[in-house]
């Protein structure tokens, strides 16, 4: 198939799991065109992205003219489909948090990807998030464009589902997936149950290039690191709290902050408040390959979230037999079952995240271990790219 992949910013750190969903879809033979609004000047962590970035079209690179160029040509030769697709761009403003005129740009980027995708005889147009890039796919089908579909991650398509006119967009959608069963959920909550069955889950996936080359040896035994951005939903300043608490008990440990992001200022400033700073380090942006070794040097993964989907860096640190400390949230316990390949713990409960902390850091290398193996063999279970990518193969040609 000719399949058409649409981003709002690819390549990005934090969309490693796209680049591998796409790069497993053309394993299997197939064509991907690869089309991102945003992200041609931004910085590239890892060669892979690097790569990424040159097969890539960006919706705005060229600025207005291109797009205004594009509008022009849809409206002379498809004037019916552009007034439906108006309309369509009206009604899903009225309940928006965001004005009617990006709403317009949404449009007019909605005609640059028709005409590309006529061009390239795109077969089914996919997009991952069920926000703006979303509507720019659906957008595309009103003005001609082929079938489409796309991705619901969570947790912002979930906290304001009428905002991202995320009822409107299932209804027009060949099928939607959820990276989980809770997603899954969501999405019901958000459509006539008529349209239950387009729903799928198809999980994001990890490759076995991403742990085939790891090392099998163990890492710091006092050493825990959270990765991810920097920012309120992934609770890291209930992270420092629990190390503070940690602290005063007499705990050695070492906290590693791999990532970056609009919290970063205030989290230095709680951590020098708490005088941390000699056991917690925060990396800023690193590369798929950089969060690979921080987790190998890792006794375990430490993620203490107030609201996600399914993190893909909890399936990255199973598949390196990294044992993880997580939150009853979203997807998170259909992957981690406690005791059998980490500790899970209510979200925002310090004083249990600090106990399920030195449980990890009290337990033997053996019994670390035996949990390394089992969270690997769970997460390849249901998470190897291979398999979901045929998932959704299967689920673009049923469409």
């Amino acid at each position: 198939m000719r399949i058409g992949y649409l981003i709002n910013r690819y390549p990005a750190v934090s969309h490693s799991f796209i680049r591998r969903e796409i790069l497993a879809l053309e394993r299997q033979g197939h064509e991907v065109l690869r089309i991102s609004v945003r992200g041609w000047n931004e910085a590239i962590q890892g060669k892979e992205d690097e790569l990424e970035r040159t097969r890539t079209r960006y919706v705005l690179q060229g600025g207005p003219v291109p797009l205004l160029f594009a509008f022009m040509h849809v409206v002379l030769t498809r004037p019916l489909q552009f007034l439906e697709a108006l309309k369509l761009t009206w009604r899903v403003s009225r309940r928006s948090d965001r004005s009617l005129a990006l709403h317009m740009i949404y449009l007019l980027e909605a005609c640059q990807v028709a005409l590309w995708l006529q061009a390239e005889k795109i077969e089914h147009l996919h997009a991952h998030f069920g926000t703006n890039s979303a509507e720019v796919a659906m957008l595309a089908h009103e003005l001609g464009g082929p079938k489409w579909s796309f991705t619901a991650h969570g947790p912002e398509e979930f906290d304001k589902p009428e905002f991202v006119a995320l009822p409107e967009k299932i209804r027009r959608a060949a099928f939607v997936a959820g990276v989980s069963s809770f997603g899954r959920s969501q999405l019901f909550r958000n459509t006539a149950h008529q349209d239950w069955q387009k729903v799928k889950v198809v999980h994001c996936g990890i490759e076995p290039a991403f742990y085939q080359t790891a090392s099998e040896q163990p890492g710091s035994p006092i050493r825990l690191v959270c990765v991810g951005r920097l920012c309120e939903q992934k609770g890291q300043l209930l992270l420092i709290d629990a190390a503070l608490q940690l602290r005063e008990r007499g705990t050695n440990f070492e906290l590693v902050l791999a990532g970056d992001g609009e919290m970063r200022e205030e989290l230095e400033a709680v951590i020098s408040s708490y005088n941390l700073k000699d056991m917690v380090r925060i990396t800023g942006w690193i590369s798929s390959d950089q969060v690979r070794d921080e987790l190998l040097a890792a006794r375990a993964l430490v993620l203490p979230s107030f609201a996600e989907g399914l993190p893909v860096v909890i399936m990255e640190a199973m598949a390196l037999k990294r044992p993880v400390i997580s939150t009853y949230v979203a997807g998170i316990p259909e992957l981690i079952e406690p005791g059998q390949h980490g500790w899970l713990v209510p979200a925002g409960d310090v004083e249990t995240l600090a106990s399920a902390i030195q449980s990890c850091l009290d337990s033997s290398p053996e019994s670390i271990a035996l949990m390394g193996e089992a969270a690997h063999s769970r997460v390849l279970e249901r998470h190897h790219v291979d398999q979901e990518a045929g998932k959704l193969i299967e689920l673009f040609r049923n469409s």
